[in-house]
């Protein structure tokens, strides 16, 4: 079947990028364990309803952006690869369903927002309109700017999620849930940063002006390293400080894999063919460095 033959559930579905939305629940576990590190009382309601709001926003994100890609021509320019930023799935007469998506997508997060308002209060709001921002603005405008571009997506599944997760779960905030909003943040601004490589000329085309467009490869490269690096000292300087228990140094582990990734991008990252599977590499590592941290938030109660 042609794309232009795709029924509107395909159109749906492709534009959701389902595949990417792997990072929901890596985020929102990490908020889930920082708030049953807190000692207060937790409703599994409340963590079913915060994940379907973090849902939500992505897919809303997700096919906001496929939309707009469609829209700006860079499907038609881009020379695909499993990371590229849009699917390419919309034919001319069905773009539509990839919008409704989208709006329907940030309207079940904006009603779940809403109801964490009516329990909570206001003080979620900040971090609300941050995340409903981020999506509306982003492919269309924040993508024009190279420091925006760049924090963006770690500040939504970062600070936004996992913070938000948090205080959606306890009512507050603290710092052991910003310290581990930073490893995301981190990551998935990395994991970004360096999927836009293989798009950079058809980046270059439609306007967009990032890192890679404004500084180089190089450049991206240094800072891809400069964000590796943070993410673990996030996670160190975490349990020093004592907002997080000695036991989410579990997230450090992936340092093992993190070293040898690197290497791989300072070496190949001028020849994309070659750069290809180490994207598939950062994916692994986004999605295991918060998990395992997790993970050893969690065990914290158990082994003291």
């Amino acid at each position: 079947m042609s794309v232009s033959q795709a029924p509107p559930k395909a159109v749906v579905l492709g534009s959701m990028r389902i595949p990417f939305l792997a990072l929901v629940p890596a985020c929102v576990v990490t908020g889930v364990a920082t708030a049953v590190r807190s000692g207060l009382p937790i409703y599994w309601l409340d963590v079913v309803l915060a994940f379907v709001g973090a849902l939500a926003t992505h897919i809303s994100v997700n096919a906001l952006n496929e939309y707009d890609d469609f829209k700006s021509g860079l499907d038609f320019k881009t020379e695909r690869t499993p990371f590229s930023g849009g699917s390419g799935v919309l034919p001319p007469d069905k773009a539509r369903y990839a919008l409704g998506t989208g709006l329907a997508g940030l309207a079940v997060a904006v009603i779940v927002g809403l109801v964490f308002i009516l329990k909570w209060g206001w003080a979620i709001l900040p971090l609300g309109l941050i995340g409903i921002l981020t999506i509306v603005l982003y492919t269309r405008w924040l993508t024009r700017s190279v420091f925006l571009c760049l924090i963006a997506p770690g500040f939504g599944f970062g600070i936004c999620m996992v913070m938000g997760t948090h205080f959606v779960l306890t009512g507050t905030y603290g710092w052991s849930p910003f310290f581990a909003s930073l490893v995301p943040f981190f990551l998935v601004s990395n994991l970004l940063l360096l999927n836009q490589f293989p798009d950079e000329h058809a980046d270059r085309d439609v306007g967009r002006h990032h890192l890679i467009i404004a500084h180089g490869r190089e450049a991206g490269v240094r800072v891809y390293g400069l964000f590796l690096a943070l993410t673990y000292l996030s996670i160190v300087a975490g349990v020093l400080l004592r907002a997080l228990p000695w036991t989410a140094l579990l997230g450090v582990v992936t340092l093992a894999m993190a070293i040898p990734l690197y290497k791989g991008v300072t070496k190949r990252y001028e020849n994309i063919p070659e750069l290809i599977p180490h994207l598939g590499q950062n994916v692994v590592l986004t999605l295991a460095t918060p998990v395992l941290m997790a993970i050893g938030i969690f065990l914290a109660g158990i082994v003291g």
